[in-house]
């Protein structure tokens, strides 16, 4: 008697009634997933369509055919294409969340009504008391946002956010991604990103301190360093790239160790260091000329992880060198 009611009531459960509303549900459910895939594909295809006309429209405008080669051309041109593709990835992300939730409540409300309203009673629970955690979400959402609205950073740019420094590789709603010169790809939280330092908006400058001897003809010196920076700027490899003309600042620094003089050089952003590494070298060859040799400084003063660990080391050569000489004098003695 009780099998019998079990395979009843198991007949009863996949009826014609029961299968023909099972059958509809799984058909909206397929429909739902198709209609959001498609809406997402269509987003997407309008976002790409749209910065690769803002970015091939600046490319013509500037007669190129490489982004790199807006390198050259106005700041403005620049900014637009950098922009434009971030602004492109940030509404991708959106897009993809808003059509997600979207569509998993819409599925769940085909399933059953009644799951849809306990998981709007549940998500209200579960909201009012993970309310405080989610507000860093939140914080980084928004922190996002205003970077991207505001300008402050761009895929490609170079920049130093306290936590990274290098190239921007990607601007999220809730993470930014940096590549160092090292190679290590950094995921910062928009939202911990307190301060933003943008090496690539508008012009760069070349700064090299040299150290001579006090008893050099500094006025000598300073020319010597002006000419051959000026010569170096005015190759056909450099002239486009450098914004001015060469500048000597004077001494920065009087000691009875050396006197430091300032030479600067203003350039496009991306010839910054690549100029820089080719300056100090002339500026060798014309003091070699001069026959003037740099002064070894006792002080180093030098930044971040690979500064710190230099100066470590540099500390430990050097007390090393000076116990070597104590006890040399005392064999001596």
């Amino acid at each position: 008697m009780k099998m019998d009611s079990l395979w009843t009531a198991f007949t009863d459960l996949f009826d014609a009634k029961h299968m023909a509303d099972l059958l509809m549900k799984v058909i909206v459910i397929v429909v739902i997933i198709a209609v959001a895939l498609l809406l997402r594909w269509l987003l997407h295809f309008v976002i790409d369509r749209v910065v690769r006309q803002i970015v091939s429209g600046a490319k013509k405008k500037q007669n190129v055919t490489d982004t790199q080669a807006l390198a050259a051309s106005p700041l403005a041109t620049v900014r637009l294409v950098q922009r434009a593709r971030t602004l492109g990835s940030v509404l991708t992300n959106i897009v993809n969340v808003l059509i997600f939730v979207i569509a998993v409540l819409a599925i769940v409300h085909t399933i059953s009504a009644a799951i849809l309203g306990s998981f709007a009673l549940l998500t209200a629970a579960v909201g009012a008391g993970l309310g405080f955690g989610a507000q860093n979400i939140v914080k980084d959402v928004l922190n996002g946002l205003f970077m991207v609205v505001e300008d402050q950073v761009g895929v490609g740019d170079i920049v130093d956010v306290g936590f990274a420094t290098g190239v921007v590789e990607e601007v999220g709603i809730r993470i930014t991604k940096v590549r160092d010169v090292d190679g290590t790809l950094w995921f910062v939280r928009n939202g911990e990103i307190l301060r933003t330092g943008n090496m690539s908006q508008g012009w760069a400058r070349v700064i090299v301190d040299l150290p001579i001897p006090y008893t050099s003809d500094v006025e000598a010196v300073q020319a010597a360093m002006l000419e051959s920076a000026s010569e170096l700027a005015k190759t056909p490899k450099w002239r486009h790239l450098v914004l001015e003309k060469p500048e000597i600042w004077g001494l920065e620094t009087i000691s009875a160790e050396a006197l430091v003089t300032r030479l600067v050089v203003k350039t496009r952003v991306s010839a910054k260091w690549d100029f820089a590494r080719a300056l100090r070298l002339h500026l060798k060859q014309a003091l070699d000329s001069m026959g003037t040799s740099l002064t070894p400084l006792n002080a180093v003063v030098m930044t971040g992880m690979d500064g710190a660990t230099a100066v470590e080391a540099a500390t430990e050569a050097a007390e090393a060198s000076a116990a070597s000489k104590t006890t040399g004098a005392k064999r001596g003695d």
